[in-house]
């Protein structure tokens, strides 16, 4: 048995080496296949992260004074939540997110997603309605601990664009909840919006079960012939990027060669800087009402932020792609969020600073994917420590949302002096330090990561192959 089980993995091997001597990039065929997965994955995943972030974020449209969507909905004033106890609920999210998100993506690995992703979607989507009901503030901080932990595990870095929309998305949606629900059947508006959101999310989720695709190698709305082609492909990427590479890392060594590696520490700082500034999302429903004093108005004007937000984002992207430039990309990103933060810090007239702060976000949404991007590329070698390195610049670059919700107390408003002074801060360091860093890497890179650094030299000098 044993040695018709060796002859059958050397068969194995023996195929898989031929295919891939035979394997020719971007062929017909495979230009074919990419196509066929893009339309059987990108319309779910889009919609399943718009949902991710409207559920994140709709605890932001709640009081009928002042606040975020959930915010000037009337939440804080039926559960009592000063500046203080807000700032936690938005903050205890992301304990939660930073705790889980590593060991969520180990199970991700070692699961089918078809049954991972949609199952995490059914239960975040349950807690939202299960916010509706909260009557205290503990039970409230009890749930979105529980939502940062579960959407730990949903993470779709080429989404970005649906992120930004989710927000667009949330202020209509938000609008209309308000609007027209309220007080209807005795249950307030923001407690409508937890509920209705909450089971558009199960809704999807359930979709999702049927319509996600699973690995190549398993997928059964792939023929045989594309199964194999998509694992050729796979695996031809990996030979690409892991050529040098005697044998792979363990788990724990390339942890340690990853918290080892001053660049990790430069790129997470980097996207803490533009996480930290991206707060101001939380609040854009607070700032809009400091213009628009009807709360239902406030909602709507949210709309077009984001949208030009999206704009910019895929013209910046497509650019940086173009070009194969990420280092002044980001660095223009920044700086551009940098300039108009201290317009709004300046200015009290509310024209300028609702324009200005469209293009605020625009900057800090523009150079997300690119930062991500641009750490993937700079750290690709050997892979094992990528993924680790990637995931700590991740969820260390969300937990600056932690400090980042207290930067827009109550007390400030109208101004905002404090929100714009130090959202300006953030983005002025990370235009500084995306500008820099190639030389940074130069200066304190060991000369183990000089080595890894080697075949992909242009990457940490801000271009792609």
């Amino acid at each position: 048995m044993r040695s018709e089980t060796v002859s059958s993995l050397a068969s194995h091997e023996h195929e898989l080496a031929t295919a891939l001597r035979s394997y020719v990039p971007r062929s017909a065929e495979e230009e074919k296949l990419v196509r066929k997965i893009d339309m059987l994955l990108m319309p779910i995943l889009w919609i399943m992260y718009i949902l991710n972030y409207v559920d994140r974020t709709n605890i932001l449209v709640t009081d009928s004074q002042q606040k975020g969507n959930a915010k000037i909905a009337g939440m804080t004033t039926d559960l009592d939540l000063d500046d203080d106890r807000y700032a936690w609920v938005l903050s205890v999210f992301f304990f939660g997110y930073l705790i889980c998100e590593v060991p969520s993506n180990m199970i991700l690995s070692r699961s089918r997603p078809s049954v991972f992703l949609p199952t995490i979607m059914l239960v975040w989507g349950v807690l939202s309605v299960l916010m509706s009901i909260a009557k205290t503030y503990g039970a409230l901080l009890g749930l979105r601990f529980v939502l940062g932990c579960i959407e730990a595990g949903k993470r779709f870095g080429i989404f970005c664009t649906a992120a930004v929309l989710s927000g667009a998305f949330g202020g209509i949606s938000a609008g209309a909840i308000i609007s027209h629900l309220h007080n209807v059947r005795g249950i307030t508006g923001w407690r409508w919006l937890f509920i209705l959101e909450g089971v558009a999310t199960v809704g999807v989720a359930l979709v999702a079960f049927f319509v996600l695709l699973d690995y190549p190698s398993t997928s059964k709305r792939l023929t045989p012939e594309e199964r194999s082609l998509a694992a050729i492909r796979i695996i031809h990427d990996g030979i690409a990027t892991e050529g040098h590479s005697d044998k792979p890392l363990t788990h724990g060594r390339a942890l340690v060669a990853a918290v080892a590696d001053p660049r990790t520490y430069m790129f997470l700082i980097l996207l803490m800087l533009d996480v930290g500034a991206g707060t101001i999302s939380y609040f854009i429903p607070t700032i809009s009402q400091t213009i628009y004093k009807d709360s239902v108005q406030a909602q709507y004007m949210t709309v077009p932020i984001y949208i030009v937000a999206a704009v910019c984002l895929n013209a910046v992207a497509w650019s940086s792609d173009r070009t194969g430039d990420r280092r002044w990309h980001i660095t223009s990103a920044l700086g551009l969020g940098f300039a108009c933060s201290v317009v709004c810090a300046a200015v009290q007239a509310s024209v300028v600073r609702y324009v200005m702060v469209c293009f605020v976000v625009a900057g800090i949404w523009s150079a997300l994917p690119l930062i991500l991007s641009w750490t993937s590329t700079t750290v690709s070698l050997p892979p094992e420590k990528r993924a680790i390195v990637l995931a700590l610049v991740n969820a260390f670059g969300n937990f600056s949302s932690v400090y980042g919700s207290r930067i827009w107390p109550k007390h400030n408003a109208p101004t905002f002096h404090i929100g714009f002074g130090v959202t300006a801060g953030f983005l002025g360091g990370g235009m500084v330090l995306a500008a820099t860093l190639p030389v940074l890497c130069g200066l304190f890179t060991s000369k183990g990561a000089r080595k890894e650094m080697k075949p992909n030299k242009a990457y940490c000098e801000g271009g792609e192959s």
